[in-house]
């Protein structure tokens, strides 16, 4: 029986429009834009100004904080301006933008098609150079690995999990990654692992790519102690708390991370960062994304440099459909809906939807019928429909007392709710507000 996570869970169309579309690469563009915020924590400041030229893979950001990640030009050309823009959602934030001349690379990348496999660095000279090639975690959340493989004191890491899962609807950049740079893949989980210190360590993939699963376990073979584990298709598996749970079979309790239950969860588009920043001195400046929709003519996957426009993205794709309403940076589940696209590609954005005018129309709310099903769905076993009510009364201590922090903001409540309640957009406001609460009483 193939192993899942115990608890919740929900069953979308899969629509996976573009897993067979192998990975092309996008043009350079003219123009970039590159944020100095693509990451959970502090952001980068800039080490350039107008004027200045800068070539691929040159520092452009940094910060001294812990919890941030270094930026570099995906570019080569000269700094136009170091200001504020406008993002996808709308929000300003500060960003460095780049007119492109030519594209010349910063020399010690290794740009040959050869794979390296042999490594003789140790676990801090490894962590070192991921740490230098500003890698995050590319499944989303953008977590700065770095700050992951650093084990805090009196914790151990006993496995490594490889999130091979893409669990969201129309996704494939991790299914192509897997199909077309295995190798490189395992080499990165490989350094990975060394870096952790761990012996065992498991790349989780569902049972809908069977296709990945054949060629990584081909490829496992050459490898000690990678073991691949098909999953059983079941929304949203790819949640770190989730994929724990379906592989070693232990539950992160509430509050808690990963690494207190002796696991460490990397994704494989961040192996195979790690493989390129280790082996090649190429740091995060490029990365797959999915561009699809039911109107597409050609949904594919491309290869893209960080800062390129969304509308380039999807120009490249053969444009927006003459129906096409909404764009949404990420899945349907989780992703958010995008007002500007003009807005650059970032480290986390895994893929661009576009809805046509029918699906991007929500249907209008009605009221809870109490039936239950919100509850039997979340894979946290939380009470969506009771943090809905909470938050959309500003009562902030209950939400907190209800565990909202707790809520992966995977949406499987809205997308089963009968009565079409935007229960996830309430969700993440009321978390949002007791994660500032939590913060300001740790400040103290």
């Amino acid at each position: 029986m193939l192993k899942t996570f115990p608890l919740g869970g929900v069953h979308p169309s899969e629509c996976k429009l573009s897993r067979q579309s192998a990975i092309r690469y996008m043009p350079v563009p003219e123009v970039v834009t590159i944020p100095l915020a693509q990451h959970i924590g502090a952001p980068a400041l800039p080490i350039v100004k107008k004027g200045d030229r800068v070539v691929v893979g040159q520092l452009i950001g940094r910060s001294e904080t812990f919890v941030s990640s270094l930026i570099h030009s995906s570019v080569s050309g000269v700094v136009t301006t170091v200001d504020m823009f406008e993002g996808p959602q709308g929000r300003r934030q500060m960003g460095v933008t780049i007119k492109v001349e030519g594209d010349e690379w910063s020399p010690e990348i290794d740009r040959s098609p050869e794979v390296v496999r042999e490594c003789t660095l140790s676990p801090s000279e490894i962590l070192k150079k991921i740490t230098e090639a500003g890698i995050v975690g590319m499944g989303g959340a953008t977590f700065p690995t770095h700050v992951k493989l650093s084990i805090p004191p009196g914790k151990t890491a006993e496995y490594l999990i490889i999130n091979g899962v893409e669990c969201e609807p129309y996704l494939t950049a991790d299914h192509r990654v897997m199909l077309e740079r295995g190798e490189e893949v395992l080499i990165g989980v490989e350094l990975l692992a060394r870096c952790l210190g761990v012996r065992r360590t498991y790349i989780g993939v569902e049972n809908n790519k069977p296709d990945a699963i054949e060629h990584l376990r081909k490829l496992a073979s050459k490898f000690d102690n990678i073991r691949v584990v098909p999953l059983k298709v079941q929304y949203p598996q790819g949640g770190e708390k989730q994929l724990i749970a379906a592989i070693t079979g232990r539950e992160v309790p509430s509050g808690a991370l990963p690494v207190d239950v002796g696991c460490v969860v990397q994704n494989v588009g961040t192996a195979l960062a790690v493989y390129e920043a280790v082996q090649k001195n190429k740091p995060l400046i490029d990365r797959v994304v999915t561009v699809t929709g039911q109107g597409m003519v050609s949904p594919a996957n491309f290869m893209v440099r960080i800062g390129t426009s969304m509308r380039e993205v999807v120009e490249f794709a053969g444009g927006m459909p003459a129906d096409g309403a909404k764009v949404v940076c990420g899945g349907p589940m989780m992703g958010r809906a995008v007002s500007n696209l003009e807005a650059p590609i970032t480290k986390g954005a895994s893929g661009l939807l576009i809805f046509d005018r029918k699906d991007a129309l929500r249907k209008p709310e009605g009221s809870c019928i109490k039936c239950g099903k919100c509850v039997e769905v979340c894979p946290m076993g939380l009470e969506p429909y009771l943090l809905n009510v909470l938050s959309r009364k500003h009562r902030w201590e209950e939400c907190e007392a209800a565990a909202a922090a707790d809520c992966i903001e995977c949406g499987s409540c809205s997308y089963i709710c009968p009565a079409n309640i935007a229960l996830l957009d309430y969700i993440r406001w009321g978390k949002s507000e007791v994660m500032k609460a939590i913060r300001a009483r740790n400040k103290r």
